[in-house]
């Protein structure tokens, strides 16, 4: 699919469990085009059909599936969660107030097994991960 570069398309960051996926959207496309770009870059980069999170695997399904998308209640601090986006059929991110470089959580299910409650699972890195990485890298120990 050819993509055109102009005001119109966006750079999203698409979070779940330990993963960031960043896709340039149309933001005039309806979200159906952004859940068809997603689950095409998944099923190919995660061939073994599973994301992964702290709290197990992810499925990411073959055939059919609902995508829900949610934003961060508070830009400046992720520990509040996040809050999902009421996406009907003809939506765009630019309807739904999306921005450029903006972060957004997604959630897949399979079609048909959509739970009562979406949960987003992300996963974000602390200074902690980063401290051990840096102290066993240079012979410390911790």
């Amino acid at each position: 699919m050819e993509r055109r570069m102009d005001g119109s398309m966006l750079s999203l960051r698409l979070k779940h469990g330990v993963h960031t996926i960043f896709l340039f959207v149309d933001a005039l496309e309806p979200f159906s085009s952004l859940d068809a770009q997603l689950l095409e870059v998944l099923r190919e980069r995660y061939a073994d059909g599973y994301l992964t999170t702290s709290q197990g695997s992810t499925p990411i399904p073959s055939g059919d599936a609902t995508v829900y998308y949610a934003r961060l209640k508070n830009s400046v601090d992720p520990s509040e969660g996040w809050k999902r986006l009421d996406v009907l059929g003809k939506d765009t991110p630019s309807k739904k107030g999306i921005a450029d470089n903006s972060v957004l959580a997604f959630a897949i299910y399979e079609e048909g097994q959509e739970p009562d409650e979406v949960e987003f699972l992300v996963d974000w890195p602390s200074l902690d991960d980063y401290e051990e990485e840096d102290a066993e890298g240079n012979g410390y120990e911790s």
